[in-house]
């Protein structure tokens, strides 16, 4: 039989060259959204990694009057513990601006043992971090008061550069250093991984470095996590107090929830608009496949009709033309597969290899079902031809 349905497809080459490239066309689009609706849906299954919905943030200008390293520290140390006064903050945490959902992004390149290990995540924290934002220690501890003098700077990572450079073996008390080995860092503690990217996002390998006297001269946000008493009244006293406090500094202040759904809403958009386009596309190759089959049908009317003539029911003339729509799927099938699996080959978009499989099965699932579904129709009507009335229209 499919010896039969080839010699029927190869004679009809020239109109079915047209459906066999609309079909590749349709698999390769539905390969490209799986492979990113797939990717997006394994990364907003994976834990946060923190507890981000009372945390609020502030941001203001650091145009401090004194260059003096311990007024510096004196004036901030003051604003940090009458923020901590009022009764709906929990706790209160000075940072870099590269905290989670925000635009900044810092990275360092960092080396272990000769190995290099690029564009990793560095975050700026007080020792009060880890508690504003409930984060999950699961090796060794964080900062503390102590580590204020050290022969090794503390460093705490998170687990995915944990598992990158020191696999299963602990990694308290391992010692790493930047590219270029001038610096040295003791591991003290492994936190739990966070997205701060967004919900559709990947856990970015990061590292925790404590913040020094110094860094205060560059610092421009605070975190803190308040009560489920805060409201906007409590808003409203705190910019107050920032703006009288930071003279002639512009104050945001931010609740992490919003900038959660702000993340995500941008991380989401470009994936919306290409399902958009490619509902459109495959509405379009629906038609045109539909169209394809009609029209040969009309055209292979004295064929259906000479076969129901020696005894072929309609079922059988259904089936025939069904199976050559799937074989001709098939086909495009197996060169689209073959272009498919070049992208986990060459890493192409830098998405683990288990996304684009799973991609090529539902798009493989998905081009079945439209061929088969929009050769249902003309395969009935197929059937419905009666002999007699074809044999003498032709």
């Amino acid at each position: 039989m499919f010896k039969h349905l080839f010699k029927l497809i190869w004679n009809k080459k020239s109109q079915n060259f047209l459906l066999l490239i609309e079909i590749l066309v349709s698999f390769m689009v539905v390969f490209l959204l799986s492979s990113s609706v797939v990717y997006y849906m394994i990364n907003y299954q994976k834990p946060m990694g923190m507890d981000y919905k009372p945390v609020w943030m502030i941001q203001y200008n650091n145009e401090l009057p004194t260059k003096n390293t311990d007024s510096i520290v004196m004036f901030y140390d003051a604003v940090k513990q009458h923020i901590a006064s009022f009764p709906e903050v929990a706790e209160v945490s000075f940072s870099g601006n590269n905290i989670p959902f925000s635009s900044s992004f810092s990275s360092t390149d960092i080396s272990n043992k000769g190995v290099k290990y690029e564009r990793i995540s560095n975050f700026r924290v007080e020792d009060d971090f880890i508690k504003v934002w409930s984060m999950n220690l699961k090796e060794g501890r964080w900062f503390n008061a102590g580590d204020r003098i050290y022969k090794d700077r503390p460093i705490v990572i998170n687990e995915s550069l944990k598992k990158k450079m020191f696999g299963d073996a602990p990694a308290t008390g391992q010692l790493i250093s930047n590219k270029e080995e001038e610096s040295k860092w003791r591991v003290i503690g492994v936190v739990e991984d966070v997205k701060d990217e967004s919900d559709f996002s990947p856990v970015m390998d990061g590292m925790y470095l404590r913040i020094d006297t110094g860094t205060f001269k560059w610092l421009s946000t605070i975190t803190l996590k308040v009560n489920s008493n805060a409201d906007a009244a409590f808003e409203s006293r705190l910019s107050k107090y920032l703006s009288n406090t930071f003279k002639n500094s512009s104050i945001e202040i931010a609740h992490l929830e919003d900038m959660r759904k702000e993340k995500n809403r941008s991380k989401a958009m470009p994936v919306v608009i290409f399902m958009i386009v490619a509902g459109f596309l495959i509405i379009n190759v629906a038609l045109g496949i539909f169209g394809v089959l009609w029209y040969n049908i009309n055209k292979r009317k004295s064929e259906i009709g000479l076969r129901r003539a020696i005894g072929a029911t309609g079922n059988t003339v259904s089936i025939q033309l069904v199976s050559e729509s799937l074989l001709l799927a098939t086909l495009s099938l197996i060169l689209g597969v073959f272009f498919a699996v070049q992208f986990p080959l060459l890493h192409v978009f830098d998405m683990p290899s288990n996304v684009y499989f799973i991609a090529i099965g539902i798009a493989i699932i998905f081009i079945y079902l439209l061929v088969f579904i929009c050769s249902l129709y003309p395969g009935k009507q197929a059937a419905g031809i009666h002999p007699a009335i074809a044999l003498h229209e032709e």
